[in-house]
């Protein structure tokens, strides 16, 4: 049940992040997600019985899927530390990340082949966890996702603050109690492997249910902070579009107004055949600058303006400067003033 309800989360946050697939230049976090969602989905009971015995019946698919896990968490641990910006050599510790996480792959490799487990299980560590070579089989796959984990969690508090968007910051914070959380199911796993090597059964019964908690809540904090940038991003970008439709409409007749007597250099297009996006952020700069300069150029024109006009202006200009690459060292557009007398600016 815990598996399933966690593959179900795990698959929400992929149908979040594919409607931008296209346009991401980074997939890491995609990856992640269906690395992980696939690992958590084939240990679903009906799923693992008919996969494993497609393999021969000797629980090889709970190897594909461990594997499939530390694989998933690599690229996911990657992407937020691409985000948080701490990388400066992408390259290189991106070869250093790979070899570790081919070295704990092969790890599992040797430690499985070394299980006696002849019969295929559901409840694998439950079954044949009483074997050394079981508890190490667990201990190398949970011990790398602690590493990772645990670092992911550090650089999400740390540099959380210095998010330029408070959506991304609110998402770091999620992230970083998922990954406390996840510390929380690695913990729980080892002492669940030292107490059945123990013979602790209620040692066992307690971070069993420990385990279960933790799992789910991690999960979800996880892919709520995961789903929240690129969900964040489509409604802001809605709302964007939805503003420029309303000032393009209202800066036309402004600038018809302006205009009238410089029809020379106008644009060349109307404003309706601006397609949405960056075209009529740019379309709006340049009626705006077309009505500037007619007004510098022929002060008098100020006078075809109406109080409407300038509040237009006003909030044309705010849009554009609030839309405006911090990056770029273009001087903006002088402040509209509610006078209508153009010597004043």
């Amino acid at each position: 049940m815990i598996q399933t309800i966690a593959a179900s989360v795990i698959w929400s946050l992929v149908l979040c992040l594919l409607p931008g697939a296209r346009t991401r230049k980074d997939h890491s976090i995609l990856v992640a997600a269906v690395a992980i969602a696939t690992a958590l989905s084939l240990n679903v009971d009906p799923i693992y019985i008919e996969g494993d015995q497609a393999l021969g019946g000797r629980n090889f698919l709970d190897l594909s899927a461990n594997i499939l896990m530390v694989v998933g968490i690599y690229f996911l641990s990657q992407a937020i530390l691409r985000a948080a910006e701490i990388n400066d050599a992408p390259i290189r510790r991106g070869r250093r990340g790979l070899l570790i996480l081919g070295l704990v792959s092969a790890g599992l490799v040797l430690a499985f082949l070394r299980i006696k487990a002849p019969v295929s299980s559901t409840r694998f560590m439950l079954d044949y966890g009483d074997q050394p070579a079981a508890a190490v089989y667990s201990a190398i796959q949970f011990a790398y996702i602690g590493v990772v984990v645990g670092v992911t969690g550090y650089v999400c508090f740390r540099f959380r603050r210095r998010m330029a968007t408070s959506y991304f910051r609110v998402a770091f914070a999620l992230i970083g109690i998922g990954c406390s959380l996840a510390l929380v199911v690695v913990f729980a796993v080892l002492g669940m492997d030292i107490a059945h090597l123990l013979g602790e059964q209620s040692t066992m019964e307690q971070l069993a249910a420990v385990y279960d908690t933790s799992f789910v809540g991690a999960m979800v904090f996880l892919c709520a902070g995961l789903a929240l940038p690129p969900v964040a991003r489509r409604i802001v970008r809605r709302a964007q579009l939805r503003t420029q439709a309303g000032l393009l409409e209202n800066l036309t007749s402004t600038w018809e107004k302006a205009t009238a007597t410089r029809k020379a250099g106008r644009l060349a297009v109307p404003a309706t055949a601006i397609q949405p996006g960056d075209r009529e952020t740019r379309r709006l700069h340049r009626m705006l600058v077309e009505i500037e300069d007619a007004l510098l150029m022929d002060p008098a024109t100020a006078k075809l303006l109406d109080e409407a006009d300038f509040q237009t202006l006003s909030r044309t200009e705010d849009y554009l400067a609030s839309t405006q690459d911090p990056q770029d060292g273009r001087a903006g557009l002088g402040r509209w003033g509610r006078t209508k007398d153009s010597s004043d600016r």
